[in-house]
C-alpha cells in the first residue's frame, strides 16, 4: 500500500513541478521576474541552503536507516537519524513559511506527505522491503527538495547562488555515496545500486574541482576544501569498490566527515554572498 502511495505522490509531485515553471515569490520580494533587491536576494540566497541541506537530510536518513539495519555503527546511526528527523521536519516549514507561491507550496505539501511516511518508515524493523521503501521515499525527496533549490535559483539570477546550491549538493552527495554503498552491502545488490553510487562518487569529484577554482574562495573556505580534497584523494577509491565492500564503518565516518566540512563552506558561501 505505501508503495503505491508513494508512486502516487511522485507522479503528483512531477505534475507540479510542470505547472510551477520559475514563478517563485517569496513574502520580501513581491512578484519580480528576477530579484534585484541585495538584501531580498541575501534572504533567498540563505533559502536555497535551507533546501539544499533537504536533500542532504533525505539521503543521510536512509543511509542511517540502513545501517542500523545491517548493525553497522548502530548507536551513532540511530542518533543521527533521530536528530536527522527533527531537522527535516524543522527546515521544512521555514521553507513553507518563506515561500508563498501557491504552486510551490502545493509541492511542498507532497514533500510533507513523504516526510510523513519516511517517518513512518525509519521507525519500522529493518527488512529489505522496508530498505527499497526508505530508499524510494530518500529519492522521491530528493527531487522535491532539488526542484525547490532550483526555482530559487532562478530567482536569483546571479553566480553567488549557484554557488552555494553546488556546495549545498555535496552535503546531500557525500551521503548518498554512503547510503548506496549500504544498500549494497545490506542486500540491495542491483545494477542500479551500483551505478548511483558511483554516479555520485563522478558527480561529487566534478563539483568539487569547479568549488576549488572558484575566483571568490577566501582563504577559509580554500582551507576547508583543501582538507576534503586531501581525504576524497584517498576515500574514493574506496568508495567505488562497492561491489568488494567491506568498508562500512570506513565509509560512514568518512561521508559524515565530508559533509560536516561542505556544511561549515557552505556557510561560509552564504555569509560571503550575503
Amino acid at each position: 500500500m505505501k508503495n503505491v502511495w508513494m508512486k502516487s505522490v511522485g507522479m503528483a509531485a512531477a505534475a507540479a513541478v510542470c505547472i510551477v515553471g520559475s514563478s517563485v515569490s517569496l513574502q520580501a520580494a513581491g512578484n519580480p521576474s528576477v530579484v534585484t533587491n541585495k538584501a531580498i536576494a541575501a534572504d533567498i540566497v540563505k533559502l536555497i541552503d535551507v533546501a539544499g541541506k533537504q536533500r542532504m537530510l533525505s539521503q543521510r536518513i536512509a543511509k542511517d536507516y540502513l545501517y542500523i539495519g545491517k548493525k553497522v555503527a548502530v548507536s551513532k546511526a540511530s542518533r543521527q537519524m533521530k536528530q536527522s528527523l527533527n531537522e527535516l521536519v524543522s527546515a521544512h516549514k521555514v521553507l513553507v513559511d518563506s515561500i508563498n507561491d501557491p504552486e510551490i507550496k502545493n509541492l511542498l505539501s507532497f514533500v510533507e506527505l513523504s516526510i510523513d511516511d519516511f517517518k513512518a518508515t525509519a521507525n519500522e524493523p529493518f527488512n529489505l522491503d522496508n530498505a527499497q521503501l526508505i530508499i524510494d521515499l530518500s529519492e522521491s525527496m530528493l527531487e522535491g527538495s532539488q526542484y525547490v533549490v532550483d526555482s530559487l535559483k532562478e530567482k536569483v539570477k546571479v553566480k553567488e547562488s549557484a554557488i552555494v546550491g553546488k556546495a549545498g549538493k555535496q552535503r546531500m552527495l557525500a551521503q548518498r555515496i554512503a547510503k548506496y554503498y549500504i544498500a549494497y552491502q545490506a542486500g540491495i545488490k542491483d545494477k542500479n545500486t551500483v551505478d548511483q553510487m558511483k554516479a555520485a562518487v563522478s558527480e561529487f569529484s566534478e563539483a568539487h574541482k569547479l568549488l576549488m577554482a572558484n575566483p571568490t574562495n577566501t582563504p577559509e573556505i580554500n582551507r576547508q576544501l583543501n582538507e576534503i580534497d586531501r581525504l576524497w584523494k584517498i576515500v574514493y577509491k574506496f568508495y567505488l569498490n562497492i561491489e568488494k565492500g567491506g568498508l562500512p564503518l570506513i565509509v560512514f565516518n568518512t561521508t559524515d566527515d565530508i559533509t560536516k566540512k561542505m556544511n561549515k563552506i557552505t556557510a561560509l558561501y552564504v555569509e560571503l554572498y550575503k
